[in-house]
């Protein structure tokens, strides 16, 4: 055989096997990375700052604004806690009907058959994993790649940025018999309470990865030993049985208001209940969180400051007080814009959005816009449908029906699971 039909055939096999390797899911998760790498070497994102206009056109704009704040223009209306649910229906309010006798804690603790999954292989995959942890321990058998499937769209994805609490709820509301619970404003004790009572809970924090930077991340907690005074997680990341040290912990949780969450089967519930408190009402926490934001915003500085008015403003909107909200909010963005470069926690619309809602029904429109385009715009592959969502409907309040159109077609083609930009394009297209 000649050396060039050898070559003929060596040319194209070597091809398509290079294409077969770059398919696999672990060489696929490092092409994002790369990717994302050489976005961000010439758009360098932490040096895009966020500042806010303000309100644009007067009494007018604000009285549209409460009135659209009072019609189904966003299914994802907010109640208190805003972030508990995707649809517009408030999460019932439980109250325990038992008291149970405070009794000292154990000095350890540790609650056993939580089964390990990481999140290796895939993009941005600890939201998926840890829920499957979570419910697997109640006896719903699953793993990241179906939790994946619902949270995300597709389980083939590698490259949603983030999965928000209230589509993790969705998902047991609607796959499991459990109930679930989020709640902000927790604290280190509650944590234990809550794993000495056989309860592994979910928090929600930041984290810090070598050549990644500031991103979010979810750690199920399973016991804690006061004498090392550490918990003990099933980090999805780092690994199981990874420690974190409580002074370590609480400031990590800060960022994203002190959110935990449980899940439990319903016999359980009068029991978890009375464990909880005064957190079983949401509206409690929600206004704890509140007092806790507001009293920090008086005592810290640089981005511990920042995530505290921040926390301020994402309280103040499962209130629905946003005014206040917006305010709390434009206080944050103004001590980010004063954070070094290196500081700058770049990817926090990543996964919260209460600055959307803020503005948005205090009719400061341009604002969604800018900081949804910004946001968009910071990020290698533009994948956040929460973004293009409230980019589409502030366009809307705008007049530009064709455009707001287009960035709701684009949240429901990311993820064909997400049910608020369906809901508003179907709204749209009749005339609604």
């Amino acid at each position: 055989m000649s050396k060039i039909k050898v070559l003929a055939i060596l040319i194209p096999a070597g091809l398509l096997g290079l294409w077969l390797v770059s398919q696999l899911p672990p060489i696929q998760a490092r092409m994002v990375y790369w990717k994302e790498d050489w976005h961000d070497l010439f758009n360098p994102p932490e040096e895009a700052v966020f500042l806010p206009g303000g309100q644009q056109d007067g009494v007018a704009l604000a009285v549209s604004a409460t009135l659209r704040a009072l019609t189904p223009a966003a299914s994802l209306t907010p109640t208190p806690a805003a972030s508990n649910t995707a649809g517009p229906t408030a999460t019932p309010t439980f109250t325990p009907t038992t008291t149970l006798t405070p009794t000292p804690l154990p000095g350890a603790a540790r609650v056993q058959g939580v089964d390990y999954q990481h999140q290796h292989g895939l993009w941005n995959y600890c939201g998926p994993a840890n829920l499957a942890m979570l419910v697997s321990f109640w006896g719903w058998e699953t793993d990241r790649l179906v939790t994946g499937a619902f949270l995300r769209g597709s389980s083939e994805r590698f490259d949603d940025k983030n999965t928000m609490p209230y589509e993790m709820a969705s998902y047991v509301q609607t796959q499991t018999e459990l109930r679930f619970l989020i709640r902000v404003g927790g604290n280190l004790d509650l944590l234990r309470t809550l794993i000495a009572n056989g309860l592994p809970v979910l928090v929600e924090k930041d984290d810090i990865i070598q050549n990644v930077g500031w991103l979010g991340h979810y750690l199920l907690l399973v016991g804690y030993e006061d004498d090392r005074r550490e918990f003990i997680s099933m980090d999805t990341y780092h690994g199981e049985g990874t420690r974190y040290g409580y002074d370590s912990l609480e400031p990590s949780w800060r960022a994203f208001n002190f959110t935990f969450l449980v899940a439990y089967p319903l016999e359980q519930e009068e029991n978890v209940l009375a464990i909880l408190g005064p957190y079983a009402d949401e509206n409690w926490a929600v206004r704890h969180a509140l007092e806790i934001a507001t009293a920090e915003t008086a005592t810290l500085s640089g981005r511990d400051l920042y995530f505290a008015w921040f926390n301020l403003g994402s309280s103040y909107v499962q209130l629905l007080e946003y005014g206040e909200a917006a305010f709390a909010y434009d206080q944050a963005f103004q001590v980010y814009a004063n954070l070094a470069e290196t500081d700058r926690p770049f990817r926090m619309l990543w996964y919260q959005t209460g600055p959307y809602w803020a503005y948005y029904y205090t009719g400061r429109y341009q604002d969604v816009i800018d900081l949804a385009t910004l946001t968009l715009d910071t990020m290698s592959d533009p994948i956040l449908e929460e973004s293009w969502y409230w980019r589409g409907l502030a366009k809307e309040a705008l007049g530009d029906l064709e455009g707001a159109l287009a960035d709701l077609q684009e949240s429901v083609r990311l993820n064909p699971n997400f049910s608020p930009g369906w809901d508003q394009i179907a709204r749209i297209q009749a005339g609604g």
